[in-house]
């Protein structure tokens, strides 16, 4: 209970007007001793005694010039050290010294300052989570920039975090806003900057092609020092509370779009920090004309770069396939790849161009591309055995093209399907390839399955195979007559 002037006076008048004991005077008013004597000014303060010793005292000038010399040494790191100098106490006991007796790192005063307009934007990005592709799933980013001045705010969300992605964040940020700032403010990811020390920073040379392509400086924050970017740091934390909590993201497009709208409706709309009576887009309006102006045209943010065919005539990009015309196989040809389309070039001819997708682990072709290889296999199909078979199923031409396009081995493919012919006849084969072109299917398993299936249904005895080897003639044989062999 904490004493109050009247509390006090009572005291004193019951103690020194009535005579009430101490004792008496805490019963009756329901204190402590010790606050009624503190009140009356009885007692003196217990002095203290000796400190008592304790094990780690021998070993205090060790521990504390070893954490002078490392400030961020652990407890149980000094605490191995010192038991193989002797001590015998327990890692508790070193751990409350240390508590007491570690440096404590000086803290570091801010200065509120406000950027000229057009000066600098700040860019970072925020991981939002994961969205389900074909083939597995994908970590998902939001991409933002804040121009410091108005507080007027761009982002998108994108899957990959190459620098190719990031120069294309940063051009479009600059389309959308109408201009860019003098200075683009960094942290130190790799994409950015691939080297530094102390002060001194290499750029990733993409980057810096953009910077001088767009007549901007790229800056850095000092390494730990997030709050030089404090601006857009709080941006995407207003975007977590506001935009993102309880909201699902899908895909990319659906994303952006939602995004965009809550930007241009809600971010922008909001009231300025800083500036009183004026909006986030009041700001930006007064801000925007200070802006560089963009360079016409804009620079290129594709990748670009030489790759290999495989041997089935596909290019391989973040774990996916894309086809290219066969005669380009094994040879080499000039990747251009952005978030939207990836196409093969040979010199400046466009030989192969498909949507890019951002599945796991797919494979993407174009029938163009396996036009002539299909016209070199048909070349090979005119043997007796492929005639037979195309007798019985005209339509068989069907399922031998997807067996062309698979990259499987056609004469292996072709054998077994004329011994299916062989064992079960004209009838049986002519209904199971006529269920598997109308199924789309081609897999010589499932041919064999329906001619089983159609066996059945006609009630035929099953087929059996009979290999002879290759010294027995072909022969008839003439029956002997029974009654001439013995009892």
């Amino acid at each position: 209970m904490r004493s109050t002037p009247e509390l006090e006076a009572k005291i004193k008048r019951l103690h020194y007007g009535e005579h009430w004991p101490v004792g008496t005077i805490a019963t009756q008013l329901e204190v402590h001793p010790d606050l009624v004597e503190r009140v009356l000014g009885i007692g003196a303060p217990r002095a203290p005694g000796p400190p008592r010793p304790r094990l780690v005292d021998p070993y205090r000038p060790f521990i504390d010039e070893t954490l002078h010399q490392y400030p961020k040494l652990l407890a149980t790191r000094l605490y191995d050290m010192v038991r193989e100098r002797g001590f015998r106490g327990s890692v508790r006991t070193v751990r409350e010294h240390v508590a007491l007796v570690r440096p404590r790192p000086p803290r570091e005063a801010y200065l509120l300052t406000e950027t000229l307009p057009g000066e600098v934007a700040q860019v970072d990005w925020a991981h939002v989570g994961e969205v389900a592709v074909p083939g597995g799933v994908r970590a998902l980013w939001l991409f933002v920039m804040v121009l410091a001045n108005s507080r007027a705010m761009w982002g998108e969300f994108v899957i990959d975090l190459t620098v190719h992605s990031l120069c294309r964040s940063l051009v479009r940020a600059g389309r959308a806003l109408g201009g860019v700032a003098r200075q683009w403010l960094f942290d130190n990811p790799k994409v950015v900057v691939l080297e530094r020390i102390g002060t001194v920073a290499r750029f990733h040379p993409t980057l810096l092609a953009l910077c001088a392509a767009m007549r901007v400086e790229p800056k850095l924050c000092a390494v730990r020092k997030p709050r030089q970017k404090g601006k857009v740091e709080r941006a995407i934390r207003y975007l977590r509370d506001r935009f993102l909590a309880g909201r699902t993201i899908t895909g990319i497009e659906q994303g952006n779009r939602l995004l965009a709208r809550f930007i241009a409706e809600i971010a922008h709309v909001r009231p300025h920090p800083t500036m009183a009576q004026r909006t986030v887009g009041e700001a930006f309006a007064a801000e925007q004309p200070r802006l560089l102006a963009l360079p016409s045209p804009l620079p290129e943010t594709a990748r670009v770069e030489p790759i290999k065919a495989d041997s089935q005539a596909f290019i391989h990009l973040d774990t996916n396939r894309y086809s290219v015309p066969s005669e380009y196989m094994l040879r080499i040809v000039t990747l251009v790849a952005d978030d939207c389309m990836v196409r093969a070039l040979d010199g400046d001819t466009v030989i192969a161009e498909h949507a890019r997708s951002w599945s796991r682990r797919q494979i993407f072709e174009k029938p163009e591309h396996r036009a002539a290889l299909l016209d070199d296999r048909r070349a090979a199909r005119n043997l007796k055995g492929r005639d037979r078979i195309r007798a019985v199923v005209p339509e068989f031409d069907r399922i031998v093209e997807r067996w062309d396009v698979s990259g499987s081995s056609l004469g292996y493919r072709v054998a077994r399907a004329i011994k299916l012919l062989d064992l079960y006849g004209d009838q049986v084969f002519a209904a199971a390839a006529a269920d598997l072109i109308a199924r789309e299917l081609s897999d010589v398993g499932a041919l064999a399955i329906a001619c089983e299936k159609h066996r059945k249904d006609l009630g035929r005895l099953v087929p059996i195979a009979l290999v002879l080897p290759d010294h027995l003639d072909d022969a008839d044989v003439v029956p002997h007559d029974l009654e001439s062999y013995d009892e």
